[in-house]
This record gives structure tokens, sequence and C-alpha cells, in this order.
């Protein structure tokens, strides 16, 4: 997967950055409106002004749609986390059908592979040679656990316990893929560029109107750039899975840690 530039850049950069660029386009656009307004007819002032509210509505559009985008994918990064927390909590249970020689391995199997889980997102980021480590670790914890499931179903193959925990582990493997992919999956990097694009246009186009007005309130106009910076600030965060101050919450997994490892005592 490649690397998205957006993401690796800290959001109080790209924060002041944007504001920064906002300012100076908006201030070139009023200077520029400014010299011409002696030359502008009224026909032609009321057309720039259309393109004026046209220009900041379009803005509004893809800022709408794209937090939308992002809160989406948000939310169904929370889903995934209740979801692998309870499949591998079934599997755990239907461990227990397992021979008795086997049950304590596999807890201790299933116990490690919740700690990886937890330490893969709160501790380490995406494409970084640690979480590589872990997700070799992981794959090798997946392997060793479905041999054991494939072991005790070849031994007693019309055992129904044994199939539905060789089908929950089966569970467990397939939300793992399911859950990095939805943690990777962010908003297109050349949407947010667009969006970054746009904002600063229409910083200009403001400026521009208000040049030919003859004056300005520099404290709504800053508000303004303020505003339309903290909305695709708050898209990106949304969209940094475990970095930004909106992050998904590991409660079931952490307090599914605290069960197992109650179970190994």
């Amino acid at each position: 997967m490649a690397t998205e530039f957006l993401y690796q850049q800290s959001e109080v950069l790209i924060a002041i950055v944007l504001l920064g660029c906002m300012v100076l386009v908006g201030e070139l656009g009023y200077r520029l409106g400014y010299r011409g307004r002696q030359t502008r007819n009224e026909l032609t002032r009321t057309q720039i002004i259309s393109i004026q509210a046209a220009t900041l509505g379009l803005l509004s559009l893809l800022l709408g749609f794209t937090f939308a985008m992002a809160l989406s994918r948000f939310e169904y990064r929370k889903q995934m986390v209740v979801q692998e927390s309870n499949a591998i909590g079934t599997a755990s249970l239907r461990a227990q059908f397992l021979p008795t020689s086997r049950d304590a391995e596999v807890g201790k199997l299933f116990r490690r592979y919740v700690e990886i889980r937890l330490h893969s997102v709160l501790n380490t980021a995406q494409m970084s040679p640690a979480r590589d480590q872990l997700d070799a670790e992981t794959r090798h914890l997946q392997h060793r656990l479905w041999h054991i499931a494939y072991e005790a179903a070849e031994a007693n193959p019309r055992s129904v316990p044994l199939g539905l925990f060789t089908h929950a582990v089966n569970e467990v493997i397939d939300i793992k893929s399911k859950r990095d992919i939805a943690v990777a999956n962010h908003v297109p990097e050349s949407v947010l560029l667009l969006l970054l694009g746009f904002a600063v246009l229409a910083a200009g186009v403001l400026g521009y109107g208000n040049g030919l007005a003859g004056r300005r309130i520099i404290s709504l106009t800053t508000a303004y750039c303020v505003v339309v910076v903290l909305v695709i600030v708050l898209i990106i965060d949304l969209d940094h899975p475990q970095q930004g101050l909106a992050r998904v919450s590991q409660a079931s997994m952490t307090q599914l840690e605290e069960v197992l490892d109650a179970r190994q005592r």
C-alpha cells in the first residue's frame, strides 16, 4: 500500500499551512479587487458576486460530503473493534470443547493474540516495521490456532462442538483482515488535496469580492477561514485511526484481555 503524504503529516502543521495559504490568497484577492473596483460596472459586480456565492456553496458541499465519508469510515472502524473482540471471545469460549491438554495452550494463544492486536493498534503506526513484525506474529498465532482446530476436528470429525470451534477460529482470522482493511481505508488523498485547494481558491474569491466592495470585516473573514480549516482538520483527524484526537475506542478489546487474564489464573 502506498504511503499517503497527508496522513503522515501533523494535523497542527496542516492547519497552520492551510490557514496561512487562505489568509495570503484572500489578501491577494482583496488587493486585486480593490484596485479594479473603479473599472467594474454594476453588471460585472453582480456576476462576480454570483461566482463568489457559487464557489462558497460548492465548498460547503465538498466539506459536507467529505466529512460524511470520513465519519462513516470512523463508525465502521468502531464496529470492527467490537466484532473482532466478539469473534475472539466466542472462539476462546468454544476452546473449552477441546481436549484438556489443548485448552490451556489455546487460552494462552488467544491471550497473546489480543495483547498483540491491542499493542499493534495503540502503539505502532501503519506501514511501520514494528507493525509488520506484530502482524507476522499474529499470522503465526493464527496458523497455530488453525492447526490445533484442524487436528481436533480430524481426530473427531463428527463432533459438532469442535466444528463450532473451527468455525470460530476461521471467523477470527477473517475479521482480522477486515479490520485491517477498515483501518487503512481513508478518504482518498486526491479528494483531500482537492478540498484543500478549493478552500484556498474560495478564500481568494471571497477576498476579491470584498475588494470590489471597497471594504471588509477582517474579524468575520478570519473567522470564516478558521472554521473551514477546523472542519478540514477534523476530517483528517477522523481518518487518523489512533493518532488524532478522535480515536476509536478499544474498550471491548481491553475488557476481553481482562477476561482472558482472569481465566489464566
